[in-house]
């Protein structure tokens, strides 16, 4: 089979928003939004990482990453604290609530993973998936990082 180039890049889009509406809802089942759950994920795998480096990770300016830690902070699940030997930084830690929740989001997300992708992949065929798109990625990374410039019709 011959697969169109724009056929396979719209039904990799499709998937991707499916994948995103799912997540949007499981999300919202416990009053997060999608950059909230991202952001106390990240903040879990990395305990004191800079809000430069959280924007990094989460393809979001800083402005942005400023917004969403003050509402986390806000409803106390983020504490922000001085680097010990940079004054002038902050370094972004998760409260033992936003562990709680995290770890608890985390996991249902987990679940709802596997119950979305066993339903109608094999084995098999998951782990070739996951090797053809983990190709894909790193092309798609390579092409963006040594091309600043896209081109113009």
């Amino acid at each position: 089979m011959n697969v169109e180039t724009n056929s396979l890049y719209y039904l990799l889009k499709e998937v991707f928003l499916l994948l995103d509406d799912g997540d949007r809802r499981l999300f919202g089942a416990y009053e997060l939004t999608q950059a909230r759950f991202y952001a106390l994920f990240h903040l879990g795998e990395q305990p004191g990482i800079s809000s430069s480096r959280l924007s990094e990770l989460m393809f979001c300016d800083k402005s942005n990453i400023t917004r969403l830690i003050k509402g986390l902070e806000s409803d106390g699940l983020v504490v922000r604290r001085p680097h010990e030997t940079d004054g002038r930084s902050l370094r972004l830690y998760l409260t033992p609530e936003g562990e709680n929740l995290g770890q608890k989001v985390l996991r249902a997300h987990h679940d709802y993973n596997a119950e979305r992708l066993n339903c109608c992949l094999t084995f098999e065929d998951q782990n070739g998936l996951y090797e053809w798109l983990v190709t894909l990625r790193n092309g798609l990374e390579q092409q963006l990082y040594e091309s600043e410039v896209l081109p113009v019709a």
